[in-house]
């Protein structure tokens, strides 16, 4: 049934791109969250394009804060709301993009884990610094093409391999962590609401399109969601209690090219011999996966 669009906890208006998985995304967490939430916001695209002044689509308690501290700023929030004697009523959730995550706010991240404390981190992961220009961050794919990894003589892109970010999450100790794709709304959803079953650190790692930095079509936004968990390039699980629950593949696992040729970023490994050579590599990481989390 349609559901009117101003009764999402996240009202139209915004100015994020057409197609954009983050700001989908984000309304379908804050939905799940409830009324009942306060959010700090690190910076980026998801606090660009919904507050610009004099105007908000946030309808509950939002915070901006720096690319470093939406994890620092939440733990003062929920230090306050125990204060009040508040804590167990509102949910504290810090949203931040994979530059914020991977890369800038790890340590404060870090420390929020360390301490226990019971704050949802959401991680909107573009896998590039989507709001200042495309640069390349900890969550970028090997070989994809950035304003700071263009594909060159000696180089077929980002030669780095991408932090695991959920992992070091359960390394840490995190009471629930996930991942998911922006292909899969029911499972956000889902993921979102157990998560908040549970008092103590969370992490969600959702992969959200990022349209202009990907150079994808604004209407295969969700189609690359599933894609990608389909080649197995990015896994869709959930571990809490001391177990992975993990979302199969349907059988046969598609190959990567089957996502990647859908990616201006990834148009150079289509071109000659040595781009098919890098394609494989990216196959092994894909079949890294599927083994490890036992996708099949």
């Amino acid at each position: 049934m349609y559901k009117n669009p101003f009764e999402h906890l996240i009202a139209p208006g915004h100015t994020a791109c057409p197609g954009c998985g983050q700001l989908m995304s984000a309304r379908l967490v804050l939905d799940a969250c409830g009324k009942n939430t306060i959010i700090a916001n690190a910076t980026g695209c998801l606090e660009v394009t919904t507050t610009k002044y004099p105007t908000s689509s946030w309808k509950v308690p939002w915070i901006h804060s720096l690319f470093e501290n939406p994890s620092a700023v939440a733990s003062g929030i929920l230090a306050a709301l125990k204060q009040k004697g508040l804590d167990k009523e509102v949910n504290v959730v810090a949203f931040g993009g994979d530059g914020s995550t991977f890369d800038i706010g790890f340590g404060l991240i870090s420390g929020t884990w360390e301490r226990k404390e019971n704050i949802l981190y959401v991680c909107f992961n573009t896998e590039v610094y989507s709001n200042t220009g495309y640069q390349a961050s900890s969550a970028t794919p090997f070989d994809a093409n950035t304003t700071t990894t263009p594909p060159e003589k000696k180089s077929m892109g980002n030669n780095l391999v991408r932090k695991n970010m959920s992992e070091i999450a359960i390394a840490q100790g995190c009471i629930y962590v996930a991942q998911t794709t922006c292909g899969y709304p029911n499972d956000i959803i889902n993921k979102v609401k157990k998560a908040l079953t549970f008092s103590g650190p969370k992490y969600i790692e959702i992969l959200t399109t990022c349209v202009p930095g990907w150079g994808t079509e604004s209407e295969m936004t969700v189609q690359l969601g599933k894609l990608a968990h389909k080649t197995g390039i990015c896994p869709v699980f959930e571990y809490y209690d001391g177990e992975y629950k993990v979302m199969k593949i349907p059988a046969p696992a598609l190959k990567v090219e089957e996502y990647l040729k859908y990616h201006k970023r990834f148009k150079h490994l289509f071109k000659d011999e040595k781009g098919k050579e890098a394609i494989s590599e990216i196959q092994k990481l894909a079949d890294k996966n599927i083994d490890k989390y036992n996708l099949k």
